[in-house]
């Protein structure tokens, strides 16, 4: 019993050593098939934060950073390989001209990169409709353009922020939105980005 034990430890240790580097090359396997999408941050409700989380109407819009939005949901590795950049940190009703032409010229150069396979641009919705529809005449790209806000801040317990950006990286990771224009996710629907209008302050 002891020869075979004295036997199985190098064996077992030998597998040991070689499970980790296993997992790794797997893990890079996987993050090799996972298309790669690029949030674009500009700020808005979805980057909000109040004193209250009992209270959705009293918050401070564009507070929270993207690389903190995309820490707040894990599982965008499950279904993009996702980076984040802070284009912007403003209230949408804040956004100039300038602003949206610094966001066009963004996008584009994103759009003409062979590392990048779908865009996601975080914004507050009460000029959402518009910047959603300046790019849809603007942005000449098959590549999936998904922009995307919240009603409620981060804070708030009923918070929609995580799921909706969730929603617009899987959108923008598939194939099936390639060639479809700019468009919208919000309250698990997708809506085109040249029709879609705010009429209310409880939904898009």
């Amino acid at each position: 019993m002891n020869s075979a034990f004295k036997t199985f430890v190098p064996g077992a240790l030998a597998l040991l050593l070689l499970l980790p580097a296993a997992l790794q090359a797997k893990e890079v396997e996987t993050q090799q098939k996972l298309a790669n999408v690029v949030i674009l941050a500009t700020g808005g409700t979805i980057a909000g934060a109040g004193a209250s989380a009992a209270n959705s109407a009293t918050y401070q819009a564009a507070k929270v950073g993207i690389e903190q939005l995309i820490a707040g949901v894990p599982e965008l590795s499950q279904v993009a390989n996702v980076r984040g950049e802070q284009v912007m940190q403003i209230a949408s009703e804040s956004i100039t001209n300038e602003n949206l032409l610094q966001l066009g010229r963004r996008v584009a150069e994103l759009a003409d990169s062979k590392d990048v396979d779908g865009i996601v641009i975080t914004h507050g919705t009460d000029t959402l409709e518009e910047t959603a529809y300046f790019l849809n005449l603007v942005e000449k790209t098959d590549k999936p353009i998904i922009v995307v806000g919240s009603m409620r801040p981060g804070t708030a317990m009923s918070a929609d922020g995580m799921l909706n950006l969730y929603n617009a990286v899987a959108v923008a990771s598939s194939k099936d939105a390639r060639g479809k224009g700019v468009l919208v996710t919000m309250n698990d629907e997708i809506q085109s980005g040249r029709d879609v209008s705010k009429m209310i302050n409880i939904y898009l």
